[in-house]
């Protein structure tokens, strides 16, 4: 029986591991990932306690549209309970708690924006207009500043999607203009949020530990604490065809042969390499060594066209860092406080950005328990800053210099909540910040060839697969993005009938651009 050696073990390696078993026939025993970390996960991350406070790097959102990614969970039973998916999991919970935000941006008086009107000017909405039908291929290098003017970037409209995806105004046109496309049929309701789905819990409890449940339980072997750092290819100019993986474990180099009929896919590149973590008493220590992530797509791509250019994606760290904080809270006072603000239940009130800030600041209090096994009483809640190196308007320190508490006070700050509540929300609350060099690299400034095919011209047993392998239309800094390479990537080296659903285009369908236009008319 053949062999599958997979590089990682993020969300588009464990989706792989399942294509496998599900479509390729593969006894789960012939399957091996290999991660350089302890854990499994990889960006999918959630941890710590009650006690010491819980850490989660970041929270992905869903939508209705994610085809590949609701087609695998559709297989993999809720943890909670066996006789549903976790597909109906997810879409159950988006019924009983879609969001429902009325308190989506808030001013520097701390008063709540009305966002009826996206605040467009008619250049704006021709400059959208043509972002939209400009072919990808003229926007080769360009950022969104080359497409638009200064005033675009003063619009409610913009300050909602950059904080709702994490747009910075130097990003890379082109996934500016694929969002715009995968997700114009969510404008009307934008505002709003009530498009945007969430798993039940974090997205290491609802989606990484029922995955990996069900592959364990198959025979897939898991290498933690074991680094791939190179591979071998058969002799030839441009060989396709791995023959060798190299690795590190517990300080010993191994070497795997890969035998004809064996696939090696490989998860290129890292969005949140090298994070940090602070405390609620102290700031991010400096950024640690890169994992081998990077290093191991630089080695494969030395001299290698094919393979794509990974200095686009991880030399600009200032372009590509922000910082987020999970909140642990053994006192009700804050979300009740928030629940009276925003006019909305804990759960669907949405995102929350203070437009005002230095940090551009945006907070979010999702269902509780956030953790599958959060204790009763504790609640978690969580946010980020998109420009964590500029000082902060209350407190004269860059984000990334800010202990957990310090964060914590900025944000109570722009809610102008008062100093009765404001002394017992400190008291009773544990903030873990994050800062993550790397989080938006995948939206750098980039050229067409930079990342690498799924499946490279003339590959026989590789694949890159996650958010640094191309897909085209579809969207990075999504589940569903690194699900679909893994697809991709199965049904093509397995050269299967079963290929992944088309990536949804709604900028085909008139409705939905009528109802988009009509949204960016109005006054």
């Amino acid at each position: 029986m053949a062999k599958a050696y997979l590089v990682g073990s993020g969300i588009a390696a464990l989706a792989a591991a399942t294509f496998l078993i599900r479509d390729g026939g593969f006894d789960g025993s012939d399957i091996h990932l290999y991660e350089e970390q302890r854990n499994i996960g990889g960006s999918l991350d959630a941890g710590g306690t009650a006690e010491t406070g819980y850490t989660m790097r970041g929270g992905r959102m869903f939508e209705a549209e994610f085809r590949c990614t609701y087609d695998l969970l559709s297989g993999i039973p809720s943890l909670d309970d066996p006789s549903v998916s976790v597909t109906q999991e997810t879409l159950a919970g988006h019924e009983d708690f879609a969001w429902d935000d009325i308190s989506r941006l808030v001013d520097g008086e701390g008063k709540i924006v009305d966002v009826r009107s996206m605040g467009f000017s008619e250049r704006d909405r021709i400059d959208l207009v043509r972002c939209l039908a400009t072919p990808e291929g003229h926007l080769d290098g360009k950022r969104i500043t080359d497409c638009f003017g200064e005033h675009f970037f003063t619009t409610n409209f913009w300050f909602m999607w950059c904080t709702t995806f994490a747009f910075q105004p130097w990003h890379s046109a082109i996934e500016f203009r694929r969002y715009l496309r995968r997700f114009v049929h969510l404008f009307p309701e934008f505002a709003s949020m009530s498009g945007i789905q969430r798993t039940r819990y974090n997205q290491y409890d609802s989606i990484v530990l029922p995955l990996t449940t069900w592959l364990r339980e198959r025979g897939v072997t898991f290498h933690t604490g074991c680094s791939v750092t190179d591979l071998g290819f058969t002799p030839g100019p441009r060989s396709g065809t791995v023959q060798t993986v190299h690795l590190t474990r517990g300080g010993h180099d191994e070497k795997i042969t890969v035998a004809p009929g064996d696939l090696v896919l490989v998860t290129n590149g890292s969005m949140t390499d090298a994070s940090s973590l602070g405390s609620h008493s102290a700031a991010p220590p400096p950024a640690p060594h890169r994992s081998d992530a990077w290093l191991l797509w630089h080695r494969l791509a030395r001299g290698r066209e094919d393979f794509g250019n990974p200095a686009a994606f991880d030399k600009h760290v200032k372009e590509s860092r922000w910082e987020s904080f999970t909140v642990t809270t053994k006192d009700p006072a804050f979300l009740q406080a928030l629940e009276e603000f925003t006019g909305r239940d804990t759960g669907k009130a949405g995102l929350m950005t203070f437009t005002d800030s230095n940090w551009l600041l945006t907070i979010v209090a999702q269902r509780q328990p956030v953790y599958r096994h959060q204790p009763d009483g504790v609640s978690v809640w969580w946010g980020y800053g998109l420009f964590p190196g500029r000082a902060g308007n209350h407190t004269p320190k860059p984000m990334t210099m800010c202990s957990g508490r310090e964060i914590l006070e900025e944000v109570l700050r722009h809610l102008r909540f008062d100093e009765a509540l404001t002394a017992r929300v400190l008291a009773t609350s544990t903030v873990v910040p994050c800062v993550m060099p790397y989080i938006t690299s995948q939206f750098l400034a980039r050229r067409r060839d930079d990342r690498p095919k799924v499946v490279p011209e003339g590959s026989v047993n590789l694949a890159f697969i996650g958010q640094f392998a191309e897909v085209p239309d579809d969207v990075v800094f999504t589940v569903e993005y690194s699900v679909r390479t893994a697809w991709t990537a199965v049904s093509r080296l397995l050269g299967l009938e079963k290929q992944p659903p088309a990536v949804y285009k709604g900028h085909h369908d008139p409705h939905v651009l009528a109802g988009a236009l009509e949204t960016m008319h109005r006054r």
